[in-house]
């Protein structure tokens, strides 16, 4: 197993589409409160204007093992290069009216050292209790006695969704395509 987070092992499995985020095309985001990397609170039903969130698995740490198994699992390798990758594309995200979050069900604290170490000049959103995932049926898969998100990416306009990435790879393009699709879209 590879220990370097921002990079990709080649032979990663490649995620299916299990059909796990299909309906979530159109819905609202509900009326949860999720804690920021900056200390904040975001309330996601009163986001305005158009936002990414990214939610991903979790993000590794050095000199934290990650899960056993972790790279084999189809999906889940891969945040600290996503993160890399919204971070990288930032300003023309913002040139195209789009503000970044990404989410996960790791704690603030953890979050917060993540965030300073990649430099993210957006919030992380801890999400510990899964709530989005009992609010939209967000797709969820467990590890090691942690039940985290399956990476996916939306695009929320005025707080409804209107485009779903998922299954998102390579994690490392998430923000291109992203972006190619706002490109389209202005």
């Amino acid at each position: 197993m590879s220990t370097h987070y921002n990079q990709l092992p080649a032979d990663l499995p490649v995620p299916e589409d299990d059909g796990a985020a299909a309906h979530l095309e159109g819905c609202r985001l509900p009326e949860l409160a999720l804690p920021a990397t900056d200390g904040t609170t975001v309330e996601l039903s009163s986001l305005s204007g158009r936002w990414v969130i990214y939610v991903y698995p979790m993000t590794g740490k050095p000199g934290v093992p990650l899960p056993e198994g972790w790279d084999g699992i189809p999906g889940a390798r891969g945040c600290t290069p996503q993160s890399c990758g919204f971070r990288d594309h930032h300003a023309e995200l913002k040139a195209l009216n789009t503000g970044v979050y990404g989410l996960s069900s790791q704690t603030s604290d953890y979050q917060k050292e993540v965030h300073d170490r990649l430099h993210l000049p957006f919030e992380l959103l801890s999400d510990v209790s899964l709530a989005l995932k009992a609010a939209l049926r967000l797709p969820t898969f467990p590890v090691a006695g942690m039940e985290l998100y399956r990476r996916l990416s939306l695009i929320v306009e005025e707080g409804q969704i209107r485009k779903v990435f998922y299954p998102v790879f390579p994690p490392d393009r998430s923000a291109d395509e992203v972006l190619a699709w706002l490109r389209q879209r202005p």
